[in-house]
């Protein structure tokens, strides 16, 4: 078994919002020194298929991985699903339906601005949009800035695309997780205190969503990510060993749209890594779906 000092299980590609291939991330991740890495775009798997279509016994270790945008009455939720089958049907069917849902979005939002703030876009550029594997609002965001609808990325969505609301048109938290349980993966809540917005989900509020997540059949949480404080990092590390969970550790990076850099997850030395994490990594590497020579 390989020596695992140095990983990132959350990153997002070009399948997603991401500004770097599937290639691009492995050459990148073998510059950065990381020993295991994770491909887990928003609502798609095809960056990690990519990836082990190319990936040879001498590059990192690499497990499947994908992150799904769930909402239902109790709020928003993005788990993340580890080490599936990439060929099940049930994290396809997932995938489909966070795509569907993605699309229909994509649609009404750009139907929104233009009817809204008079933000419109030359008919190749919409079809240039659409034709992404997971358009998002990043990349209506980047449209609005490069006509001059808009100062920066962050400001086209706060100020304008996020006006447009949607009800019951997300994956539910319990889809996606039977979804990645029902082809063999493992799924983890990604950065579990924050929330829609800027909502920030503390205490025994934070205890009472983890609880209803694992009465669904949740798995893990992200423990380790760029965002945490020390704070926040050890509530989660206090419930995963409460309730003896599975931790991972993931910097959320997505190229040239995020100042985050690959690794960059505030993980310390492998001496002081939780038990969680260190079950998750020995579960994974049981699997068949991670490579080692």
């Amino acid at each position: 078994m390989r020596n695992i000092v140095k990983l990132d299980l959350h990153m997002h590609s070009v399948v997603s919002d991401g500004t770097d291939t599937p290639e691009e991330i492995l050459s990148k991740v073998k510059s950065s020194g990381i020993d295991m890495f994770s491909v887990t775009d928003h609502d798609a798997i095809k960056g990690g298929q990519t990836i082990l279509k190319v990936l040879t016994d001498d590059d990192p270790a690499f497990i499947t991985g994908a992150e799904f945008s769930c909402k239902d009455a109790q709020g928003k939720y993005h788990i993340l699903g580890y080490n599936y089958d990439p060929d099940g049907r049930s994290i396809n069917d997932v995938v489909d339906l966070g795509h569907g849902y993605r699309m229909k979005k994509v649609l009404a939002r750009l139907d929104f601005i233009r009817d809204s703030f008079g933000f419109d876009f030359p008919k190749e550029e919409i079809d240039a949009l659409l034709s992404l594997s997971n358009p998002g609002k990043p990349h209506i965001g980047n449209l609005m800035v490069k006509y001059g609808y808009a100062e920066s990325k962050e400001d086209a969505i706060n100020k304008y695309i996020n006006q447009l609301h949607f009800k019951g048109e997300y994956v539910k938290p319990e889809e996606a997780i039977k979804g990645i349980l029902d082809s063999g993966g493992i799924p983890v809540l990604a950065h579990p205190p924050y929330g829609s917005g800027d909502q920030l989900i503390l205490g025994e509020e934070m205890e009472d969503r983890l609880k209803r997540l694992m009465d669904f059949g949740i798995k893990g949480v992200e423990g380790f990510y760029s965002g945490f404080t020390p704070k926040l990092c050890r509530m989660m590390l206090d419930l995963a060993d409460k309730y003896d969970l599975y931790v991972t550790a993931g910097s959320d990076y997505h190229g040239r749209n995020k100042l985050i850099e690959l690794g960059d997850n505030n993980l310390p030395a492998k001496s002081e890594w939780p038990k969680g994490l260190t079950r998750f990594i020995e579960k994974v590497t049981e699997g068949r779906f991670f490579l080692s020579p």
